[in-house]
């Protein structure tokens, strides 16, 4: 039987997998050169991919922030990094120099990543990590070894410091119980300034019977690292598996870090393995009860999975953690929370999985206060978000780029993503509560915004257009739009709760100006002339703005902006705007070419990982994905959130896809399907 199972291994290590297989995404020539990890996580822990064997190259945690390196505001720190080990066999430790068939695999179905590979004539080594989806907090490493000939081992779980951490110490513990001996590999360090003390602990789970188990060594090899391992002798063709499963926390999400990530460790321990995985593939499972499923376009099925488990892995409901541009794969862009959010990921997730997007506006609205505190400091009444924020709220945009004290449309796409929330989920007290607040001080600061200068004409002077290359202009479309219909949304709501319907904001609404050419065009802003554009932003009035509606000015717009978007340089989201607004007009050629556009080019080895732009080098590029995720479910599918909810309309389906499926829509998950007409 053991001589079978290390058979199956072998065959497994040689059969080829289907690049298309639309859950699992594998790598089976591995360049270490030319490599960019892809991520599990689960909406609190980060862990990225390397293609060293047994080795992790980073742990992301979400929420821990401090100021230090870029810009002198805050960063996104990484984590302990408590899943690298290593693996000696006959007193040689394994690498990648002396292992063949290095195989990797990504189960986006169940969020866990493997690694296979051969030691020789010697034996078959398999490894998965998870980043626990029900245990927010907790990760857990599998690992099996398949003896071809006798064989002594020593397997080593190692705790690494990253390098900004300071004041680190390391601890040791062995608690004994009747059944079971709890042996804790435990670190703790303060984040550069001090801030925030940072905490993970690691124990083994052995297959064994308590009294059977090999004993552990501990070995402190220097400040930054220490490790605890064991030893065993494996018959030919003797499989052997143990596991690592460890916890890690910071002062950001509790009191006392240090002892909480030694309970959890243990919590975890004497659940077991199979109890750990049970769970954890039950919550993936009901995760994506809410799927997308294209008929027709294997690799298009594909990696729009991959979309979908990016974002949903990088985000949880019961939090008030918001997402990054590059979500928990690394340290992109600080950490910081964008505009990205609110208009680029924020739609998807509130369209499949309404528990989780209430965690992203929960944490605009935990934030609120400082946004009224940002507006005083610059003149202005009510609630001024910024542009970057971390864990505070307040501005932590670096002072060289002028989208801080000057990119002002964030507010109202903040306000738009409170009010969708509300559309969708139709929830009255949460709208009293919490939307109520943040759509009355954003529509507060845009009447406060304008500058009143005669009958009709209320301009938005000076700001940073959506488009960042045209900075301190005039009556950016975009702009000027969303604060159109933040204060549309702002007496909507007073409306449905009952409160007496602002004047002032409906006045200002009605004489902000939408600027055009001659010929009838959307001008992007009062000094446009035809230049490149770094993004959408025009187009972005037909949606997600639904302030232009005509189909006629939809294509007109369409047509002139597309040919000022430069062949590079340009993110991810531009080209998927395109896609839907052309698959809500019924050009079905061209929205296809501007869906594989949105991301074929900006793709990198060998997890089909999305750069922000093409030959980009900084994925994972969640907001892309949340861009394309819209471009399918929002063009290609139809849907739309309305004052009543989510509706369908009119949108056709690229050639060649026979059928597009999409499941648990909303709060009564409801399925849509579209079929090709012939």
């Amino acid at each position: 039987m053991k001589m079978k199972l290390f058979f199956l291994l072998i065959t497994c290590f040689a059969v080829r997998t289907n690049a298309q297989d639309p859950w699992k995404m594998k790598a089976e020539k591995i360049d270490p050169n030319n490599y960019y990890g892809v991520t599990v996580a689960n909406g609190i822990i980060g862990v990225v991919s390397s293609p060293q064997p047994f080795k992790v190259k980073n742990v992301v945690l979400a929420g821990a922030y401090d100021t230090y390196g870029r810009g002198r505001v805050s960063n996104f720190l990484n984590g302990f990094n408590l899943l690298n080990m290593y693996l000696e066999i006959d007193g040689i430790r394994l690498d990648e120099r002396n292992t063949q068939q290095l195989q990797q695999e990504l189960d986006m179905h169940h969020a866990s990543f493997t690694t296979q590979l051969l030691y020789g004539k010697k034996a078959a080594v398999k490894y998965t990590y998870y980043a626990l989806r029900h245990l927010p907090f907790s990760v857990l490493m599998d690992v099996t070894i398949i003896a071809k000939e006798d064989v002594s081992i020593t397997a080593a779980s190692i705790m690494e410091t990253p390098e900004a951490l300071r004041d680190v110490q390391n601890y040791y513990n062995e608690i004994d119980r009747p059944h079971v001996t709890l042996s804790l590999l435990t670190s703790t360090a303060k984040s550069p300034t001090g801030k925030l003390q940072l905490c993970a602990s690691n124990s083994f789970l052995f297959t064994e019977q308590h009294g059977n188990e090999p004993k552990i060594i501990h070995e402190m090899w220097d400040n930054n690292s220490h490790l605890m391992k064991f030893s065993k002798t494996l018959k030919a063709g003797e499989s052997y598996t143990y596991s690592v499963i460890g916890s890690t926390i910071s002062s950001a999400q509790h009191a006392d870090p240090l002892n909480e990530a030694e309970r959890m460790t243990i919590f975890a321990k004497l659940e077991g393995r199979d109890r750990l995985i049970k769970f954890h593939n039950a919550a993936w499972d009901e995760l994506w009860k809410s799927d997308i499923t294209i008929e027709g376009d294997p690799q298009a099925q594909q990696d729009v999975h991959s979309m979908l488990y990016h974002l949903t892995s990088f985000s949880r409901s019961g939090t008030s953690y918001s997402l990054s541009p590059m979500g928990l794969s690394g340290l992109g862009y600080n950490g910081h929370i964008f505009w990205d959010t609110d208009i680029w990921m924020f739609p998807a997730l509130l369209v499949l999985h309404p528990e989780i997007a209430k965690s992203l506006i929960e944490y605009r609205f935990e934030r609120l206060g400082q946004a009224e505190k940002n507006a005083f400091s610059h003149g202005y009444k009510g609630a001024m978000y910024p542009w970057e924020s971390a864990d505070s709220g307040v501005e932590e945009t670096p002072v060289w780029a002028l989208s801080g004290p000057f990119e002002h449309h964030i507010s109202a796409d903040v306000a738009l993503a409170a009010w969708n929330y509300y559309c969708v989920t139709q929830d009255k007290t949460w709208l009293r509560e919490k939307g109520w607040p943040i759509l009355s001080q954003t529509a507060d600061f845009w009447a406060s915004r304008v500058e009143r200068d005669g009958l009709n004409q209320y301009d938005i002077k000076n700001v940073v257009a959506a488009d960042e290359w045209a900075e301190n202009v005039d009556n950016n479309a975009f702009t000027n739009a969303a604060a159109k219909v933040n204060l549309h949304n702002a007496n909507s709501a007073a409306l449905i709760l009952g409160i007496p319907l602002n004047k002032d904001w409906e006045l200002v609404e009605k004489n902000i100006p939408i600027l055009k050419f001659d010929n009838g065009v959307t001008k992007e802003h009062a000094s446009y002339n035809g230049e490149g554009i770094k993004q959408a932003d025009v187009n972005l009035l037909a949606y997600p703005l639904n302030i232009i509606r005509a189909k006629d000015q939809i294509e007109k717009d369409l047509a002139y902006y597309e040919t000022r978007i430069p062949e590079e340089g340009t993110p991810a989201m531009t080209h998927a705007i395109f896609a839907l607004l052309y698959a809500r007009t019924g050009n079905q050629n061209k929205a296809y070419s501007f869906f594989k556009e949105a991301y074929e080019p900006n793709l990198n080895p060998p997890f089909r990982v999305i750069a922000e732009t093409k030959g980009g080098t900084n994925p994972y590029f969640a907001t892309g994905a949340g861009g394309i995720l819209q471009s399918v479910l929002m063009g290609f599918g139809g849907l739309e959130i309305s004052d009543k909810g989510i509706v369908q309309i009119h949108s056709s389906l690229p050639g060649n896809w026979k059928s597009l499926k999409i499941s648990g829509v909303g709060m009564d998950k409801r399925t849509y399907i579209i079929n090709q007409k012939n």
